[in-house]
């Protein structure tokens, strides 16, 4: 199985949250995740942080971030150049993801959990 660094945007300490559980499935799957949310912390080892990774390679992002919370990151993730960003329910955002597909990075528009249940991730 090829393993797929993940960015989870919007992770969150609450093992009630979708980002959180994302996080044990990811890891359960032996990919390697960057974990950045509002507030720092840890969920099993994976540190959360609040900064933005500038120098990481990142093959897909995940969002657990509204619309309108997305905006500020545009930049960061067109930068980082990841290969996807899937757009979990409830994440999604048509002027984002038109800036993606011009700069030639897939939009995924599904729910990462179902994806790692179902082998597509």
């Amino acid at each position: 199985m090829e393993t797929k660094k993940t960015l989870v945007l919007g992770a969150s300490e609450n093992p009630e949250r979708y980002s959180n559980i994302a996080i044990h499935r990811l890891k359960q799957k032996g990919h390697p995740i960057v974990a950045v949310g509002y507030r720092e912390g840890k969920v099993e080892d994976v540190k959360i942080q609040k900064d933005f990774p500038i120098d990481e390679q990142i093959d897909t992002v995940t969002l657990y971030v509204s619309q309108k919370n997305q905006v500020q990151y545009y930049d960061d993730i067109l930068k980082l150049n990841p290969k996807r960003v899937i757009f979990n329910p409830g994440t999604a955002n048509d002027e984002f993801e038109q800036k993606l597909q011009e700069n030639n990075i897939e939009v995924v528009p599904a729910c990462t959990l179902v994806m790692l249940s179902t082998g597509e991730y």
